[in-house]
């Protein structure tokens, strides 16, 4: 099977739970309706909100974005408000969805879903034990998004990730610092969105903000060799991810972030040692 027919086979990829095992009882627009399941029947409420978890997917509807209103819902679920309310109830105990008085319903930002806001109550940005821990836990978060976009990458998400890192080269050819920071961003949320792993796509992005927070003792401001060696290492991800390597992607993005370390280390040695 080549690369576009196995994006497009998406859901019934093996080694992938098919979407509709949790959205039974809707296929795209059908009304709701109980649905039975081990030990009885699912209330309506419940098949309502997984079905406002696969229209919030659908629309691309990205946290602090305004969604449809309880009637509009309603209308594109075929049932009633009351069943809507309750959905979006379970939603906002949950953390996915923000409902605010006289303004409507909004995709809960990234502090509210799975808690991953709370790892930046205790990590501490000029702690480099943390900051070394934090490229730890970047490195296998790096090495899995690659490793699974180049399993799951549409098309369109392909030219994302191929787009992405021609703003960061274009950045470091200008000696545009704003437009590296910008590329290098997007680059990686773009492979992390290509996983098609919700949970590794927040933790990502949960990551690159406490990354950013370090940065103010590390990196930041040098568009200079550390950016050379990036752009041709991103370069390295694109391909292996393109070619539908999964190992080669993996691999390239473990040198990527092991590279970036080492570069972090030496810039922290070259501040202290000029402090003295």
């Amino acid at each position: 099977m080549c690369r576009t027919d196995r994006a497009r086979a998406g859901r019934g990829r093996k080694g992938r739970p098919d979407r509709s095992y949790f959205c039974r009882g809707w296929r795209g627009g059908g009304a709701v309706t109980e649905t039975p399941r081990e030990g009885g029947y699912r209330p309506g409420y419940e098949v309502a909100a997984e079905q406002v978890l696969e229209l919030i997917a659908r629309l691309g509807l990205r946290p602090g974005d305004r969604m449809p209103t309880e009637n509009d819902l309603a209308g594109q679920l075929g049932t009633s408000r009351t069943v809507v309310r309750e959905a979006v109830k379970i939603l906002s105990a949950l953390g996915r969805v923000r409902a605010q008085k006289g303004r409507g319903l909004y995709v809960a930002d990234d502090e509210g879903m799975l808690g991953a806001g709370r790892l930046a109550s205790f990590f501490l940005p000029t702690d480099l034990d943390h900051v070394y821990m934090l490229f730890e836990f970047r490195r296998a978060q790096e090495m899995e998004t690659s490793r699974l976009a180049a399993r799951r990458a549409t098309p369109a998400e392909l030219r994302a990730v191929e787009e992405a890192a021609a703003v960061c080269r274009h950045g470091f050819e200008t000696g545009r610092q704003d437009l590296f920071d910008e590329g290098d961003d997007t680059f990686h949320t773009a492979i992390a969105t290509a996983s098609h792993n919700m949970f590794l796509q927040i933790a990502v992005r949960e990551a690159r903000r406490l990354q950013a927070q370090s940065s103010l003792i590390g990196l930041r401001g040098t568009v200079g060799g550390h950016a050379a060696k990036a752009v041709e290492e991103h370069d390295a991800i694109y391909q292996a991810i393109r070619a539908g390597d999964a190992e080669a992607a993996a691999h390239a993005a473990a040198t990527h972030i092991d590279n970036t370390l080492d570069d972090y280390r030496r810039e922290i040695q070259q501040r202290l040692f000029s402090s003295d």
